[in-house]
């Protein structure tokens, strides 16, 4: 067994999906967080793309979250993938989704005004929506077994956990099966484990940090209020990421 090592970003949800997959296949890995806006020299030098995840496979370097996690699918064992070429290919379309999903988050996240938080929990909305159409009976996406394709919505629903305190934008509403598998991967211990404890306490920061409208919405959102914030559909903006 290869030594592994996870260069992480404490917030990044692609580092989540490699740390998930990881923990699905039950590989011991190590962890070293950087700060993305203070790169050390280092990281600058392995990554071409300045961006987490990268991981360290005995001394060699390896970037992009979804190389990563194929890498991982070719050599150890546990494949999250379906054995099925067709549905493996759905499930990596899905995982596109998943991404486009998270770009909408960024926007979400960085939303100056009402407007734009409106907008960006539309668009997210539209896309839960096709969830909605395909997900069965669970409890994850594709029935009682976890896939990759799991690893990669974990991450997206964990943001909605700070999300919901702030505000009611009405994403998840008459989504069931959606509800229902996001709760599903809450509690799944790799996906609950993927990030540090402080996590929910980073994300607000970041918020604070980026001036985002999301903790203006409700002035008495530490008191558990919350405030809906309707509006049109517009365009995703490109997430802080690594892919």
């Amino acid at each position: 067994m290869p030594t592994l090592t996870l260069i992480s970003h404490y917030l990044c949800p692609y580092v989540q999906r490699v740390a998930i997959s990881l923990a699905e296949k039950a590989v011991a890995f190590d962890r070293v967080y950087v700060d993305l806006a203070a790169k050390p020299a280092w990281f600058i030098a392995d990554s071409p793309l300045g961006k987490t995840p990268l991981l360290k496979v005995d001394g060699a370097v390896l970037f992009e979250s979804a190389v990563i996690c194929e890498y991982l699918e070719d050599t150890l064992p546990h494949p999250l993938h379906p054995a099925d070429p067709i549905e493996r290919a759905r499930h990596r379309g899905w995982m596109e989704l998943g991404s486009a999903i998270l770009g909408d988050i960024w926007g979400l996240e960085t939303a100056q005004d009402a407007a734009g938080v409106g907008r960006k929990s539309e668009d997210l909305r539209k896309k839960l929506e096709w969830l909605e159409t395909r997900l069965g009976a669970g409890p994850f996406f594709a029935g009682s077994r976890f896939h990759l394709v799991d690893a990669v919505f974990g991450p997206v629903f964990r943001y909605f956990d700070v999300f919901d305190e702030l505000a009611d934008l009405g994403v998840f509403t008459s989504l069931p099966r959606v509800s229902a598998w996001r709760t599903a991967l809450a509690q799944r211990p790799s996906v609950r484990d993927a990030v540090t404890a402080d996590y929910n306490d980073r994300l607000r920061e970041f918020l604070r940090k980026k001036n985002a409208y999301l903790l203006q919405v409700a002035p008495g959102a530490q008191a558990g209020l919350h405030t809906p914030v309707p509006g049109p559909t517009i365009a995703s903006a490109p997430p802080l990421r690594s892919a």
